[in-house]
C-alpha cells in the first residue's frame, strides 16, 4: 500500500467486507481512495471482474478507469496477468443500465441495438403525443410534461403506476400523453435516458434470477457521489447488493446540489439505517485548496444543519486572500472579470486553469461580451458537441440505417441534403405506404432506402471513423457544406472532428452509446486553451487554479425563483451547499463579485450583497471597487 495515503484513507481501503460509508470532503482524495481500495481487493485475490464501480459522469468514470488500470498494470504484488476481460467494471449509472439492458434484451423484449432518445428526441415525441390528443402544445407545454415524466421515472414510477395515483386534471393529461409517448418508444424500438435506469431497476426488482446473477457477477460494489443518487439509482444499488452487502459508497452531504433533478440527500443520510452494520469513515484532509479557501468554505457550510459535521483541513500554504469586487452594474462586473483573467494570462497563467462560475445561465451574456471585448479566449460549458445539428444528422443516418423503426431519425435525415421529399411523402413512408407514391417520388424514396442499406452494411464491417467519412461523401453533406457559407464550412469542420472522435471507438454501437450518454463536461476533452465559463452546477467534480464566482447578490446567489414566497430550509441549505461547491473548485485563489444594479427580465434591480460574503471572516477578504459605468464608457 502507498505510503502517501493518510490513516483514514488506509482504513477505508482495508475495510473490504460489509457496507462502508466514506464521507469525503471536497478535494479529500476520494477517487484515490476508491481506486486503491479496488487494487487492495484484487491484491487479496478478488477476481477483478467481480468488482463494480459506479459514478455519474463519463469524465469521472474515464478518470477512475484509467487510474485503476494503471494501478493494476504497475503493481508488482499481482503475480498473474490481468486480461481486458478481467478488468473491474467502471461505469456511469446510465452506461451500466445500457450494459444490463443489452445483456438481457431478450427478457425485456427490446432489440439489442435499440435507439437511445436524447432530450430533443423525447421533447418532439411528447409534442406529437400532445397534438395527437387534439391539445395545444402552447397550452400544454411539452417540456413541462416531459419534466414531469422524467421526474416520475427517476422516482421509479411507471406510466401505469402514475395513472393510478393521480386525480387532478393536468396530471391526467400527463398520464394520457405519457401513454402515447411510451407507445412511440415501443414502436420505434427506443428507450429514453430515464428508461436506461428505470428498466434496469424494474428488471432487477421483479426477476430474482437476473438479480441473483448480477449479485454473483459483482461481489464488491462501489458508488461514487452517493449523495447525488435519486430513487431509481438508489434502488439499483440496493438490488445489486442484496445478497452480499459488500457495498462501499463515497459521498459528501455538503455537495448535494441536485434535488431539482431528483437527487435526495436522505439516501446518504439514511445509509446507516439501511445498513445498520455499516462502518463510517470521514475523509477531512483536503489536498486541493489553500488554507484561506478552506477556512472560507468551512465558515459557509457549518451554518447548515442537515449534514454530518466535518471540518476540512489542509497542510497546504495559507495562500492569497479572497478578492471581493463590488461593481456598479453587471456590465462592469463582467468587464472586471475579463480584465483580471487577461492579467492572469499575461502573467503566464494557463487560461484552462481559470474558471468563471455563475448561478444562472442568463449571466453568461454579459460575460461573453466582456471576454470578446478583452480578446480573452473563452469556452462556455453547456453546448455539447453531440448536440450540434450537423453531428446529430450524421448520427441519425447511422441510427436510421440500423433501426428502421426509428421514424424520428428517418424524418430528421430524409431531406438532408434536400431530396425533394415532402411531408405528405414522409408520412406515407413512415406508415408503410411508399408503394402508393408516384414513380418519381418512389424512385427518390428507393434511392434513399438503398443509401441506408449501404450505411447499414458498412456499419457491420467497417470502423466508426470510416463509416462517418462514407456518410459525409455519399449523402452529399460534404459537397454541400464545402461550397456553402462560412457557417456551413464550420459544420464541415465539426463533422471532420466527429471522424476523429469516432476513431477512439472500436465499434459503431459503442460510438452511438457514448454519443447518447455524453454530458457537458465531456466538452472539456475537446478544448483549446481557454477560460471556462459555466454554471456552478456544471462545475461539480472539476477543479481550477483560479475561480471567479459572480453575481453574489441576494435572490440571485442564493437564488430565489420569482414564484417562491416561502423558501424552505431545505432550499436555503442547498443554495449554501452550492456556494460551498463553487468555492472549493479553486486551488489557489477565489474572486467573488457582485453588482449593485443588475437588469433581469428587462427590469433594473438594486441589489443587496449575498449573505455568503458576510459569512466569510473579514480577515480572509480583500475588497476592491470598480468605477461606475458612466466613467467606464469609451468615448
Amino acid at each position: 500500500m502507498e505510503n502517501n495515503l493518510n490513516p483514514q484513507q488506509k482504513e477505508a481501503i482495508e475495510t473490504t467486507e460489509g457496507p462502508l460509508l466514506i464521507l469525503a470532503g471536497a478535494g479529500a482524495g476520494k477517487t484515490k481512495t476508491i481506486t486503491h481500495r479496488i487494487l487492495n481487493l484484487i491484491q487479496k485475490g478478488t477476481n477483478p471482474s467481480s468488482v463494480l464501480a459506479i459514478t455519474f459522469t463519463n469524465k469521472a468514470a474515464k478518470e477512475m478507469r484509467e487510474r485503476v488500470n494503471k494501478l493494476l498494470s504497475d503493481d508488482k504484488m499481482i503475480n498473474r496477468p490481468i486480461s481486458i476481460q478481467e478488468r473491474p467494471f467502471v461505469s456511469t449509472f446510465h452506461a451500466l443500465g445500457v450494459h444490463i439492458i443489452k445483456e438481457q434484451c431478450a427478457r425485456l423484449d427490446i432489440p439489442r441495438q435499440f435507439t437511445i432518445y436524447d432530450r430533443n428526441d423525447s421533447k418532439k415525441a411528447v409534442k406529437d403525443a400532445v397534438e395527437s390528443l387534439s391539445l395545444d402544445p402552447k397550452q400544454y407545454e411539452p417540456g413541462i410534461i416531459l419534466n414531469t415524466i422524467s421526474r416520475e421515472k427517476g422516482n421509479a414510477v411507471t406510466n401505469k403506476a402514475y395513472r393510478e395515483k393521480v386525480h387532478d386534471y393536468f396530471s391526467n393529461i400527463v398520464a394520457d400523453v405519457w401513454d402515447r409517448y411510451e407507445a412511440t418508444l415501443r414502436k420505434e424500438k427506443s428507450l429514453d435516458f430515464d428508461d436506461l435506469l428505470l428498466k434496469t431497476a424494474l428488471l432487477l426488482k421483479h426477476d430474482k434470477e437476473i438479480r441473483d446473477y448480477y449479485n454473483s457477477v459483482w461481489k464488491y460494489v462501489h458508488v461514487d457521489e452517493y449523495q447525488d443518487t435519486n430513487t431509481v439509482q438508489y434502488e439499483i444499488v440496493k438490488l445489486l447488493c442484496v445478497n452480499n452487502k459488500n457495498l462501499a459508497v463515497v459521498g459528501d452531504i455538503d455537495q448535494n446540489i441536485y434535488s431539482w433533478r431528483g437527487a435526495t440527500i436522505h439516501n446518504i443520510l439514511n445509509f446507516e439505517k439501511d445498513y445498520p452494520e455499516a462502518k463510517v469513515i470521514l475523509l477531512e484532509e483536503n489536498y486541493r485548496s489553500t488554507q484561506t479557501i478552506l477556512a472560507a468554505a468551512n465558515a459557509i457550510i457549518e451554518k447548515n444543519t442537515l449534514r454530518r459535521k466535518k471540518t476540512l483541513f489542509t497542510k497546504n500554504v495559507a495562500g492569497e486572500k479572497i478578492e471581493v469586487t463590488i461593481s456598479y452594474t453587471e456590465v462592469d462586473e463582467a468587464r472586471s472579470i475579463a480584465s483580471k483573467a487577461s492579467d492572469l494570462i499575461r502573467e503566464g497563467k494557463d487560461p484552462s486553469e481559470i474558471a468563471v462560475l455563475y448561478r444562472a445561465n442568463f449571466q453568461s451574456r454579459a460575460l461573453e461580451e466582456a471576454f470578446l471585448r478583452e480578446k480573452v479566449p473563452y469556452q462556455i460549458l453547456g453546448t455539447r458537441f453531440f448536440d450540434r445539428k450537423e453531428i446529430r444528422d450524421v448520427l441519425s443516418f447511422i441510427r436510421a440505417a440500423i433501426n428502421r423503426d426509428s421514424s424520428n431519425d428517418l424524418v430528421r435525415i430524409i431531406n438532408i441534403p434536400p431530396r425533394g421529399i415532402g411531408k405528405a411523402t414522409i408520412l406515407k413512408v413512415i406508415s408503410g405506404q411508399a408503394a402508393t407514391l408516384g414513380p418519381s417520388l418512389r424512385e427518390k424514396v428507393a434511392s434513399f432506402t438503398k443509401l441506408l442499406d449501404r450505411i447499414k452494411a458498412l456499419a457491420e464491417k467497417e470502423t466508426p471513423a470510416t463509416l462517418i467519412k462514407y456518410i459525409m461523401q455519399e449523402t452529399g453533406m460534404e459537397t454541400a457544406f464545402k461550397n456553402g457559407t462560412p457557417d456551413d464550412q464550420e459544420k464541415l469542420e465539426n463533422i471532420r472532428e466527429l471522424v476523429s472522435v469516432a476513431s477512439q471507438y472500436g465499434s459503431v454501437e459503442t460510438l452511438l452509446e457514448n454519443a447518447a450518454l455524453a454530458t457537458d463536461q465531456d466538452e472539456l476533452e475537446r478544448t483549446n486553451r481557454a477560460v471556462k465559463l459555466m454554471t456552478v452546477h456544471a462545475s461539480k467534480g472539476l477543479e481550477f487554479d483560479y475561480v471567479f464566482i459572480t453575481g453574489l447578490e441576494e435572490d440571485l446567489f442564493p437564488h430565489k425563483r420569482m414564484n417562491e414566497n416561502n423558501v424552505t430550509q431545505a432550499a436555503e441549505e442547498e443554495e449554501r451547499r452550492l456556494f460551498y461547491v463553487a468555492i472549493t473548485r479553486a486551488r489557489k485563489k477565489v474572486f467573488l463579485s457582485y453588482a449593485q444594479l443588475r437588469t433581469i427580465f428587462g427590469t433594473q434591480k438594486v441589489n443587496t450583497p449575498s449573505q455568503f460574503i458576510s459569512d466569510i471572516d473579514k480577515d480572509l477578504i480583500e475588497e476592491t471597487r470598480e468605477l461606475l459605468s458612466i466613467l467606464s464608457i469609451d468615448f
